[in-house]
């Protein structure tokens, strides 16, 4: 460690501009984990926050648009309420909509449908109350943001369904970066169908939703293959559900793919200066070991070295992209900073790092002690 430190700070240039590099590399990597960490939020926060188990879709839909797809019989849902380790299972719609309010406010909303009183129903309102009736809607916080009150009246194009908004919640409840809006499953039907006020429904769209809601008994094992072939559907657990969000596989994929080269590139980097560096220093490295420094000695040693620029140039850059994350959470975009995900993405860029420095390290046990005293001439 003696010589690891007498190094750093004698060629202190050198090693403050790999430093810049290392803190760059791990301020990207907080700036993309809060990206990742707020678009995943922004798309599937509403689902997220459902208290199911599973969803179960129309049978053979396509599973990366099942929301947009699927049409479930309501019959379903007492088969799977009939099934072992089964706690619920209610109805639930899901469609994009957009209106305007009475006070000229344009907003997009995905509706999600929800028997009044079931466990999907919110029951926690920040503001007014839970659904009661036909023609009202609770929306999610960041849709009062817009400037929408309880009173206001939504009007959805193109039908001109008015909604009575009742209440709003106190989070963040997104879908497919849309803000969700629940509403009674009856006025959902009606709007899915594009039924206008006054006009008569055909009575077939009462029976039909977008997939059955199930939460399963604590501790039960439920066999959705089993339910799946007794309804006639497709079930999805609800973290894979999450992929049948719009957007979210493609974001989330990319958002991946651009981490993990940003963490090859890390190790890459480190591993190429602290290869140019040690074979800077074959000359001095074989005089060490021609006074009687092992190789392990100087692997340890180099080693530490690389640790140490690691860790304090990484603590540097999560410190200034924490403080950067912090500003850019203030607007609009899908921004969020979470601990886990900065720790990991921290851990990685030092182990990586760590992984270059030893390969570009390893030139060490090659040196040849003779080459301090000449032999080589």
């Amino acid at each position: 460690m003696f010589l690891a430190i007498r190094e750093l700070t004698f060629a202190r240039g050198r090693f403050a501009l790999m430093g810049v590099v290392v803190a760059l590399i791990a301020i990207l990597t907080v700036l993309l984990s809060g990206l990742s960490v707020g678009l995943v939020n922004d798309g599937v926060s509403g689902l997220k926050r459902l208290p199911v188990t599973s969803l179960a879709f129309q049978d053979d839909v396509a599973k990366d648009s099942a929301f947009s797809r699927s049409v479930v019989e309501t019959t379903a849902v007492d088969t799977w309420a009939d099934q072992d380790g089964v706690a619920e299972a209610a109805p639930l719609g899901n469609t994009l909509a957009n209106g305007r309010t009475n006070q000229g406010i344009e907003v997009d909303l995905a509706l999600f449908g929800v028997e009044v009183g079931s466990f999907l129903d919110p029951a926690v309102v920040a503001e007014g109350k839970r659904l009661a009736s036909e023609g009202e809607v609770v929306i999610s916080a960041t849709a009062a943001e817009l400037g929408i009150s309880v009173g206001d009246t939504i009007t959805l194009e193109p039908a001109g369904t008015p909604l009575t908004v009742v209440g709003i919640l106190a989070d963040q409840h997104t879908f497919g970066h849309v803000d969700i809006g629940y509403l009674p499953l009856r006025s959902w039907q009606e709007v899915k169908a594009g039924v206008r006020a006054g006009d008569a429904a055909p009575e077939r769209i009462y029976n039909e939703i977008t997939a059955v809601a199930v939460r399963t008994a604590d501790n039960a094992d439920v066999d959705l293959v089993a339910g799946d072939k007794a309804a006639g559907t497709t079930s999805m657990t609800l973290e894979e559900s999450f992929g049948a969000s719009p957007g979210y596989t493609a974001e989330t994929s990319t958002l991946q793919l651009i981490q993990v080269f940003l963490y090859a590139i890390s190790a890459l980097v480190v591993g190429a200066f602290f290869t140019v560096l040690t074979v800077q220093r074959k000359q001095e490295i074989a005089v060490i070991r021609a006074l009687g420094a092992s190789t392990r000695y100087l692997l340890r040693d180099s080693l530490m070295q690389s640790v140490v620029l690691l860790v304090l140039s990484a603590g540097v850059g999560v410190g200034i992209g924490v403080a950067a994350g912090a500003a850019i959470s203030a607007t609009p975009m899908p921004f969020a900073l979470e601990a886990a995900p900065i720790a990991v993405a921290t851990a990685l860029l030092l182990i990586l790092g760590v992984v270059g420095a030893v390969v570009a390290v390893l030139r060490i046990t090659r040196v040849d002690p003779l080459t301090a005293l000449g032999g080589n001439r």
